[in-house]
C-alpha cells in the first residue's frame, strides 16, 4: 500500500477521506479550509492511496484544538480506517508513521482521544492499548486521554480542569463544534432548523480558533452536544437522530404523550425500538437526568 501525505500543495487535487465529495461540497470546502489554517502549526495528514477511510491526522499538542496539557506530545487528531480496507494492517502502517515522525521531530510520545467502550468517532481503546497506550486521564463524560509514551521517565498529559468536568450553565441543547470534522458543515444547520422548527431552544458555539478550542468546556472539541448544562455525547446528529432525540426529551417531559388528561394513560408516541436505537450515551443521560413532567 502506498501513502500519500496531503499538504499545502496538493490539497486541492487530493481527496480527504472521511468526505470523498469534490472541493465545492460544503463539507469537503470547511474541512480543507480547516486543515490549511492548521498546517503552520504542524499538522499532517496522511492518507492510504486508495478512495476510502485510511488515514491519520495529527498535530503538535501545544497546537492541537483540544483543552489538555501534553507538552511536547504528538497529538492525533483523526486515525480512522474502515470499510474493505480494514484488516489489512494499513492502521498499524499509519500508526508507525506518525510514530517515526514525532521522535523524529524530538517528541515524548503520543497522545490521542479514546474511551472506556468504544464511542462513535473516537478511536477503539482495544486497539490502542494492544499497540502500548495507556489511559492518561479521564473525563466525568467517559471520554479518556490516551497516550504511548517514548520513555518511561516522559510526563504524563493530562486533561485541563473544564474538559475533566464538562459543564456549562446554559439551558436546552448546546452544541460545541469546529470544522476538523467535515460532517458538520452539512449538518449542524439542519439541526438549527430542525430546532426552530420544534420550537426547541438549541445554541451552537463554532469555534473557530485552537485558542477558543483549548479553552472549551468539553473534551471532545470537534462535537460536543450539551442539554440543560450537561455533556450529553460527541456522537454528529443526522436529521433522523436528532428528530428522535427531540421526541425523547419532549415525551420525558410530558408534551407529547397525553390521553384525556389522565397521566395515567398517557399515550407514549415514541416507541421502544426508538428508544433503544438512541446512541448509548444519550439513552443514559435522559434515563438519569430527564423526567416526567
Amino acid at each position: 500500500m502506498e501513502y500519500i501525505r496531503v499538504t499545502k500543495d496538493n490539497i486541492e487535487t487530493e481527496h480527504i477521506c472521511c468526505a470523498l465529495s469534490n472541493n465545492n461540497d460544503i463539507q469537503v470546502c470547511s474541512k480543507k479550509e480547516w486543515m490549511k489554517s492548521c498546517f503552520d502549526d504542524g499538522l499532517v495528514f496522511i492518507k492510504s492511496e486508495k478512495r476510502g477511510k485510511c488515514f491519520i491526522e495529527y498535530i503538535p499538542a501545544e497546537d492541537a484544538w483540544i483543552p489538555i496539557e501534553a507538552d511536547e506530545y504528538m497529538y492525533i487528531d483523526c486515525f480512522w480506517v474502515s470499510g474493505a480496507l480494514k484488516g489489512h494492517g494499513y492502521s498499524n502502517d499509519l500508526l508507525n508513521q506518525c510514530i517515526q515522525d514525532a521522535k523524529s521531530q524530538g517528541k515524548i510520545g503520543l497522545c490521542i482521544l479514546s474511551s472506556k467502550k468504544k464511542k462513535p468517532f473516537l478511536s477503539d481503546p482495544k486497539y490502542l492499548s494492544k499497540k502500548g497506550f495507556r489511559v492518561a486521564d479521564e473525563s466525568d463524560c467517559g471520554i479518556n486521554l490516551m497516550y504511548l509514551p517514548f520513555d518511561e521517565n516522559n510526563s504524563i498529559p493530562k486533561f485541563k480542569t473544564q474538559a475533566k468536568n464538562p459543564h456549562i450553565e446554559e439551558k436546552g441543547f448546546v452544541l460545541y463544534y469546529t470544522n476538523q470534522c467535515p460532517f458538520n458543515a452539512k449538518y449542524v444547520p439542519i439541526l438549527e432548523k430542525i430546532a426552530q422548527e420544534n420550537n426547541i431552544s438549541f445554541k451552537t458555539v463554532h469555534i473557530h480558533t485552537k485558542q477558543q478550542a483549548q479553552q472549551a468546556p468539553t473534551p471532545c472539541t470537534t462535537y460536543a452536544l450539551f442539554y440543560d448544562g450537561k455533556w450529553i455525547t460527541n456522537d454528529q446528529q443526522n436529521e433522523k437522530k436528532f428528530l428522535k432525540l427531540i421526541e425523547e426529551v419532549r415525551w420525558r417531559q410530558g408534551d407529547l404523550h397525553r390521553r384525556n388528561g389522565n397521566s395515567r394513560n398517557r399515550q407514549r408516541l415514541f416507541t421502544k425500538n426508538d428508544w433503544l436505537a438512541l446512541p448509548t450515551e444519550i439513552n443514559q443521560y435522559f434515563t438519569k437526568n430527564v423526567y416526567f413532567s
